[in-house]
């Protein structure tokens, strides 16, 4: 059975972490909990897509609002696991995260990918999303 879900137990998030480790191999399963609940309390949310009680796609995400788009679900991090990729699950996470937005009377959702991240560009291009900018960063340490 297939269940999406926001992860709220500590279990929950850290079931999450093999798939989201897939794209922030950088974290430990102890930093990735800890950097959730941290960003939890400044209104992130953990999702998961679970079918036969494997987890196949995570997201993190959060609302927010701004002059220039006004209320929009931001997307951190969409990921699917890499063993089941093209199957559809990423298109269900991603259809849930829509609804989400628009539940929560957001006017638009935005997210980031990296510029190597091809696959995921091809994803985002069929799901109706334009790239509208560039994303600048400066590294302080």
């Amino acid at each position: 059975m297939v269940r999406i879900a926001v992860a709220q137990t500590d279990a929950d998030i850290l079931r999450c972490f093999p798939v989201m480790a897939e794209l922030r191999p950088q974290l430990t399963g102890e930093q990735f909990l800890e950097r959730i609940r941290r960003q939890g309390e400044a209104g992130c949310h953990l999702a998961f897509l679970e079918d036969a009680g494997e987890i196949r796609c995570v997201t993190s995400y959060r609302f927010l609002e701004n002059l220039a788009w006004g209320r929009f679900l931001y997307v951190d991090d969409l990921v699917t696991a890499e063993a089941v990729r093209s199957q559809g699950w990423g298109q269900r996470l991603f259809d849930w995260l829509v609804g989400e937005a628009r539940h929560h009377g957001c006017e638009q959702l935005h997210l980031d990918s990296g510029v190597q991240r091809f696959g995921a560009h091809r994803f985002y291009s069929r799901q109706g999303l334009d790239i509208t900018g560039h994303h600048f960063a400066l590294k302080l340490r």
